[in-house]
């Protein structure tokens, strides 16, 4: 490192112990994992939802659940506090959520979208973010069943993200609109 950077303890970053992350104010954003193929990928989803304290993740049809060894690889410890629940159809996950005054919107491309810079959460809404499988993206039904779609505005020949980094750049939006996590 160049010099005046120096290395800081974890001690000094202020950083929560898994305990007091279940007690701490969450940032009122979730995911819902819409049959993911690769349980890499679900557990990078883990350590950002940890690393920006989101309320939880959804991992719906196929997606593999904890303990999965592959999620535990990429997840390194997220998955011990960082809330999650298991459902069978994302569609019902989602149903579910909008029931409970949750604001659902897919990451897709898709017409009538909103591009992700323009989208400016309230901290005063709770939010989930459907992250659809890697291949095909977000079903039809899925798309039929949200409040709204995001879109991150690409310009490469594929025309398509990582997941993982996709769920990186949703939360940092969501940070930038509604601030950091209240403290509890």
């Amino acid at each position: 490192m160049g010099e005046g950077h120096r290395a800081t303890s974890m001690d000094a970053l202020g950083r929560l112990t898994p305990e007091a992350f279940a007690s701490a104010g969450k940032l009122p954003l979730r995911f819902v994992l819409d049959n993911l193929r690769s349980g890499l990928n679900v557990g990078s989803v883990f350590r950002t939802a940890d690393a920006f304290r989101l309320e939880g993740i959804d991992l719906c049809g196929y997606t593999a659940r904890p303990p999965h060894r592959d999620i535990l690889k990429t997840a390194l410890g997220a998955t011990e506090h960082v809330s999650w629940d298991g459902h069978e159809d994302s569609v019902m996950a989602i149903r579910n959520l909008r029931a409970k005054g949750v604001r659902v919107w897919a990451l897709e491309q898709a017409s009538d979208s909103t591009t992700l810079e323009a989208w400016a959460p309230s901290p005063d809404e709770r939010w989930a973010v459907v992250l659809g499988n890697e291949v095909r993206g977000c079903s039809e039904a899925v798309l039929n069943a949200v409040d709204g779609v995001l879109e991150i505005p690409q310009f490469g020949v594929k025309h398509s993200l990582n997941v993982s980094v996709a769920a990186g750049m949703v939360c940092w939006q969501a940070f930038r609109s509604m601030g950091a996590p209240k403290a509890g």
